[in-house]
C-alpha cells in the first residue's frame, strides 16, 4: 500500500488504499468506545469554515479516542476576520507543532492547492461541492457491514446531485470498488455530464428505488442555490422524494441511507428516517470509526505501525 500523507479526495486513492482504510475502519467499528494512545502527543487542528454537526464532532471523538491533542479553530475569533489567508493560518499552526489539519471549506479544491505548499497532513472534511471523502468512507463501511461486500451492489443516489460533495466522492469510489451506480433527481440538479464516469446511469426516481440495493437520498442544499428550484417542499417530496409509497417499491433487503442532515418531508418522509430499512443512524455511528482509520493512516502510516500500536489499546 502506497503511503497516504493527506486525504484530499477519493479520486486520488487507489482501490487498495480504499479497501485498507475500510478494513481499518471495520477494526475500530468492532471496538466501540475503545481508548488508545496511538496518537498520544500528536496535535490535530479542526478548521471548519462551514457549519457542521456530525462531521465536526465525530472527528473530535475520533481524535480523542486515539489519544491526540485536539485544537478546535473558530473562524469568528481568529485572525481570518482580519484578512489572514487560510494558507497563513495553516503555516502558523505548523510553526506551533500542529501535525494535521481537518478542514471544511466552501472553496472547491482548496486542499489540493494547500497540499503542495504546507508540510502538515491535510484531511478534507468537505470542500465546496467537490468531495467529502470521510463521509464516503463511512457510507462504504456501512454498505459493507450490511451486505458483506460492495462489489456487485446497485447503489442509487437521489436528489440534489449537482451540489453534493458526497456524490463527488462516490462517483470515484463506488466504480473503483465494483458497484453499479445509478443517479436520479430533477434535471436542474443533475451533475455536469463531464464529471460522471462511464458506466454510471441516469434514471428516473421510480426505477432507481425499484432496482437499488442501497437507496441513498441527498438533501436539497438550498444554501448553494441562487434561484428557487420548486414551488414548495411538498411538491418536491411528491416528485423527487422517497415517499411512503415509493419506499414500498424497494426490493426485499434493500436499505435506505442519507449522509444527513435530513430535511424530513422533503427528500425523505419523516417516518422512513428511523424505519427498519434505514441505516442512517448506523452511518453516524460509523463516522467515528471511519475517521479514526483516516487519522491513524495519515499520521501513523503502515500496517506494521498499526500492529505495534495495538498493545496500547484498551480492547
Amino acid at each position: 500500500m502506497s503511503i497516504v500523507t493527506h486525504l484530499i479526495g477519493m479520486k486520488e486513492l487507489t482501490t487498495d488504499q480504499i479497501e485498507r482504510l475500510l478494513d481499518r475502519a471495520e477494526y475500530w467499528a468492532e471496538r466501540p468506545g475503545v481508548q488508545t494512545d496511538v496518537l498520544k502527543g500528536r496535535f490535530i487542528a479542526n478548521l471548519f469554515f462551514e457549519a457542521s454537526t456530525r462531521t465536526r464532532f465525530s472527528f473530535e471523538v475520533a481524535q480523542k479516542r486515539l489519544g491526540a491533542h485536539v485544537l478546535n479553530f473558530i473562524p469568528e475569533t481568529s485572525s481570518t476576520v482580519k484578512g489572514e489567508t487560510i494558507y497563513d493560518t495553516i503555516r502558523t499552526l505548523e510553526a506551533m507543532g500542529v501535525e494535521a489539519a481537518v478542514i471544511r471549506t466552501k472553496k472547491d479544491g482548496l486542499l489540493t492547492e494547500l497540499a503542495s505548499e504546507v508540510s502538515l497532513h491535510l484531511i478534507n472534511a468537505g470542500d465546496g461541492t467537490n468531495e467529502h471523502p470521510t463521509q464516503c468512507l463511512l457510507d462504504l463501511l456501512t454498505m459493507r457491514q450490511q451486505f458483506g461486500r460492495i462489489e456487485g451492489l446497485t447503489v442509487a443516489i437521489i436528489g440534489d446531485l449537482r451540489h453534493s460533495r458526497v456524490l463527488g466522492s462516490h462517483l470515484h469510489a463506488l466504480p473503483k470498488l465494483g458497484a453499479n451506480l445509478l443517479l436520479a433527481g430533477p434535471a436542474s440538479m443533475m451533475p455536469p455530464a463531464q464529471i460522471v464516469p462511464d458506466g454510471v446511469k441516469k434514471v428516473d426516481i421510480d426505477e432507481a428505488v425499484q432496482t437499488a440495493d442501497v437507496v441513498m437520498m441527498l438533501r436539497v442544499q438550498l444554501e448553494r442555490h441562487t434561484d428557487a428550484l420548486f414551488v414548495s417542499k411538498e411538491e418536491y417530496h411528491r416528485a423527487h422524494g422517497l415517499t411512503l409509497e415509493r419506499a414500498k417499491m424497494m426490493k426485499p433487503g434493500a436499505v435506505i441511507m442519507h449522509p444527513a442532515p435530513v430535511n424530513r418531508g422533503v427528500e425523505i418522509h419523516s417516518d422512513l428516517v428511523e424505519c427498519e430499512k434505514s441505516l442512517i443512524q448506523k452511518q453516524v455511528t460509523n463516522g467515528v470509526a471511519a475517521r479514526m482509520a483516516v487519522l491513524e493512516t495519515v499520521l501513523k502510516g503502515s500496517d506494521k505501525t498499526w500492529e505495534s500500536s495495538l498493545a496500547t489499546a484498551n480492547a
